[in-house]
């Protein structure tokens, strides 16, 4: 089972703040493919145009499917990224449960940015956080 959260800074820059995976040893492997998956973000960003500024959905939906993984997307007004890998063989997630954990992400998230001691653009390091997440990827698996 293998559920990844990455939250990307928006652009130029396009650095992780926040890469969570279960299980953690896996990390550092899929660097990689959330930096890809940032590709397939911008081509989405820039095909929906006017219509994502207009639209308060900002859930980009399936990105792309590996054989082994699906890549989730979603994008913030201030054009941060929050990417999801979920493994493939997982089929009791639907795309509106994805849809939830990108607006549950996003509100934890919207909370950080929120704290007068956090400096956007760091790394997240907040308790809060972790535990919001680690018991979001705990229903998935």
């Amino acid at each position: 089972w293998l559920v990844l959260v990455g939250v990307i800074c928006s652009l130029p820059q396009n650095y992780p703040l926040y890469i969570r995976s279960i299980p953690a040893e896996n990390e550092l492997k899929f660097h990689y493919t959330v930096h890809t998956s940032l590709d397939v973000v911008d081509e989405k960003i820039s095909a929906m145009g006017k219509a994502l500024v207009d639209q308060r959905e900002l859930y980009l939906g399936l990105l792309y499917p590996t054989e082994d993984y699906k890549v989730y997307g979603y994008v913030t007004n201030s054009k941060v990224k929050f990417v999801m890998v979920v493994d493939s063989s997982n089929t009791a997630l639907r795309d509106n449960e994805i849809r939830s954990m990108f607006r549950k992400l996003h509100n934890s998230y919207t909370d950080i940015m929120c704290n007068p001691f956090y400096n956007p653009g760091d790394r997240i390091n907040s308790r809060t956080f972790d535990n919001m997440v680690n018991s979001m990827m705990m229903q998935v698996c």
